[in-house]
């Protein structure tokens, strides 16, 4: 009972409390009332903005357009177009059901969009206001749709709401594969690899611009742009004209001997470098196989070349006498995305600047020159040679195995002599030998302004560590390695007076107004020899291509004399009969401008050691290239080579009436799609370390099987004593039977084959390996 009474004191007092609670509270929310009223009247504005101006406002970037990349005459090799990507924004939609149908509608009449797919979206996602629908449409292709969504324009509808277009750029190449290893490409992301496209890639990138949102003093939204910054153009010193002459003949090359001797390419690689000798200009270089710039994930281009590991190194055949494995569709179809990929990166490979390999008897000329310029021969010297010389144990062979006889400096050079050159070395001594290596620029990057240059630091030997027979081989161009962009710097310097300019490939860079804002000049960085070692070297490389006994006369273009010096290697294991066979040459003979080199790397034929695989491509592409060049003819045209002349034209006139009339068609047709760019390909291309596979041991003038041959112990001869020195007497090879099939006499004891023309061996059974 007295629980109760409790209770009901507690629950009076309670009343009173909350009474009096209740109208405190009100009271407050009159006075808010009141304040908020008058602040409203008096500093709304004020507040507004503050507000306002702390919101997040839509800000877009403004893509910049990469810049272009043009050869010399202005021909455009790469450029920028721009795109767009349809974006929905599905929350405007929903924000007016009257919006919803018209703008599904138009696009589906308009781009062809699944409507079921589009409206499922909207539904599902009614808060999204960023969902690509298409990318990369050109601006044909969405103008009829702008204009409908674009305020004032004739066909503006406003019920079409939540669309816009996302601008941005693709790289074309409106060439394909013209210069593709010179170029290179993009990755999807705008950056470039391999080529001018990475080296020059801070050049060719501008700025992206931005678009923001503000308020002004009256609270309305504005806008303010700032605008991108385009990147600049490359100019590059490559000749278009040129370029597609060396490409030409390339592919030539490889429709000619492709599948011949086994499955593949008619080579491991083939290339061309053109330059100007007197002022480092590249005006072509080219390599096959090669790739689409606009499609270069394209497979078959795989097919026929070497197939490669996760390094980049060749695989390795059954035997010693196979040059590799080669990919074809079969093996294509059974890798994996990431062997795919390894044997892409092998073929964007810039072959002219990134394989390494002992150059052969293309390095003669340089070792004459250094016994010139050092002053220990003076160039009337003649040397008996008997087929082979004694050094450190070793027979180390000429190309002539049975002997040249007496040989002078000169046709040293012109017969490419081994023993000639060894016994310059001996008398040269390593010290000054390996100190010209140097000059010439052996062993040390050109800098030329391409990425991927490999290093061949390493790859010669110093003083210190070369012994007599190594100073005997490099001679002649084995024991140290190079790539062709440094052998054709350092031969133009041989034949330009002296002058070692530093290759490259830009001439100038311009703004996006076209202005120049950087111009690269002609650098000589040392003097290599005199301008009277020069001369000399000019006229006994001219005898290569001119003399009867030249080994590089198939060289010669039609109407035209030019020099140079041919080079057969041999690749390692020692013995395995597989080549790479080179000419280096200048034109025109009697006042050189333009240098080119021509490398193949095993040709796909039965005997591959024949130099004549590069001088004819020399010789096809220099009869066009010498005329276009506006070099006057020196020599008499032969009926034959008149005959050849006047097909080259019509087939020229030809390919021209096919030109014009694909143009025509495509210009009916549709503009194919671009590729995307290919991200995560190496841009630095690998490096061969000494002693790799594509490392080359040169085998004489065009090609023995060997030059190496180890002297039993105790059986050493230094002197050559007891060999036949009858200088008179006539070759003894010519004494030998003749193949009735090829017409090469055959040698009885190795049963190889001896060219009638120059006596050099074309193939037999390999001599003992050298070693190491």
């Amino acid at each position: 009972m007295s629980k109760k009474k409790n209770t009901q004191k507690f629950t009076l007092a309670m009343k009173k409390k909350l009474a009096v609670l209740f109208a405190i509270i009100l009271l407050a929310f009159v006075l808010l009332g009141v304040r908020l009223f008058v602040i409203t009247r008096d500093n709304g504005k004020e507040y507004e903005k503050q507000v306002l101006s702390q919101q997040k406002y839509d800000s877009s970037t403004i893509p910049f357009r990469r810049g272009e990349i043009v050869d010399a005459n202005g021909t455009v090799l790469a450029y920028s177009e721009k795109v767009y990507n349809v974006i929905l924004d599905a929350k405007i939609i929903l924000s007016d059901e009257k919006f919803l149908e018209p703008t599904v509608e138009a696009l589906v009449s308009h781009f062809g969009f699944d409507e079921s797919e589009i409206r499922k979206y909207i539904a599902d996602n009614p808060n999204s206001q960023y969902y690509t629908l298409a990318k990369q449409l050109s601006y044909d292709e969405i103008s009829e749709f702008q204009s409908m969504i674009t305020y004032g324009t004739e066909n503006y509808n406003k019920l079409i709401q939540g669309v816009w277009f996302e601008e941005n750029y693709i790289r074309k190449y409106p060439n394909g594969s013209m210069a593709a290893d010179v170029v290179g490409f993009t990755t999807s992301d705008n950056n470039g690899i391999f080529g001018l496209e990475e080296y020059y890639n801070d050049e060719l990138s501008g700025s992206n611009g931005r678009i923001y949102g503000y308020l002004d003093e009256d609270s309305n939204l504005e806008r303010t742009t700032i605008p991108a910054i385009d990147g600049n153009t490359i100019v590059s010193t490559i000749d278009g004209n040129l370029q597609s002459i060396v490409e030409k003949h390339l592919r030539e090359f490889n429709e000619t001997y492709k599948d011949s001797a086994r499955e593949g390419n008619a080579a491991n690689n083939v290339g061309c470098i053109m330059m100007d000798i007197h002022t480092g200009d590249i005006l072509a270089m080219a390599s096959y196989p090669t790739f689409d710039l606009n499609d270069t994930k394209n497979l078959e281009n795989l097919i026929g070349m070497p197939r490669v590991d996760e390094n980049g190194n060749k695989v390795a055949g059954e035997s010693i006498y196979d040059s590799g494995v080669y990919i074809n569709q079969e093996m294509l179809d059974g890798m994996s995305d990431e062997e795919k990929m390894w044997n892409l990166n092998a073929l964007w490979r810039n072959f002219c600047i990134s394989d390494t390999y002992e150059p052969g008897s293309v390095a003669k000329p340089f070792t004459v020159a250094t016994g010139l310029e050092a002053g220990k021969i003076t160039g009337n010297e003649v040397y008996d040679c008997n087929g082979y010389l004694e050094i450190g144990g070793y027979k180390i062979h000429c190309h002539n195995r049975y002997g040249d006889g007496a040989v002078s400096v000169e046709r040293g050079i012109e017969i490419s002599c081994n023993v000639a050159m060894m016994k310059i070395g001996q008398v040269i001594g390593q010290d000054i030998f390996c100190k010209f290596q140097k000059q010439f620029g052996f062993g040390l990057k050109t800098n030329v302004d391409l990425a991927g240059e490999a290093r061949t630091e390493g790859l010669t030997y110093t003083a210190e560590n070369m012994g007599s027979t190594e100073l005997a081989t490099g001679t002649f161009g084995q024991g140290f390695n190079v790539d062709m962009i440094e052998m054709i710097t350092a031969f133009s310097s041989l034949v330009n007076g002296g002058n070692f300019y530093e290759p490259h490939v830009v001439s100038k860079i311009q703004n996006s107004s076209g202005a120049t804002v950087k111009s690269i000049e002609p650098r000589i960085l040392r003097q290599t020899v005199s301008e009277s070692t020069s001369d000399k070297i000019i006229e006994y490389c001219n005898q290569v291509v001119a003399g009867e006994e030249g080994t590089g006369k198939t060289a010669r273009p039609a109407g035209y004399m030019i020099g140079g010096k041919t080079g057969t290697a041999q690749t390692v294991p020692r013995g395995n009969r597989q080549y790479v066979v080179s000419f280096m040459g200048y034109a025109p003979a009697n006042d050189p401008q333009i240098a080119i080199y021509v490398v193949v790397d095993r040709p796909n034929t039965v005997e591959q050691d024949d130099a004549k695989f590069a001088t004819r491509i020399v010789r096809a592409v220099l009869t066009e290239a010498l005329p276009y060049l506006n070099f006057p003819m020196t020599e008499p045209v032969t009926e034959e080579e008149q005959a050849e002349l006047e097909a080259l034209r019509e087939k020229e006139i030809m390919m021209s009436a096919a030109q014009e009339a694909e143009v025509v068609e495509s210009e009916d047709g549709e503009e194919g799609e671009a590729a995307e760019g290919v991200e995560g390909a190496e841009g630095e291309s690998g490096e061969n370390a000494e002693g790799d596979e594509n490392a080359v041991t040169e085998d004489g003038a065009d090609g023995t099987d060997g030059i190496w041959e180890k002297i039993p112990e105790g059986e050493e001869n230094p002197e050559n004593i007891g060999e036949d020195e009858d200088e008179n007497k006539g070759p003894i090879w010519k004494s030998f039977e003749m193949d009735p099939e090829t017409g090469y006499y055959i040698d009885p004891e190795t049963g190889g084959f001896i060219d009638p023309e120059d006596g050099h061996m074309i193939g037999g059974d390999p001599l003992p390996d050298f070693g190491e």
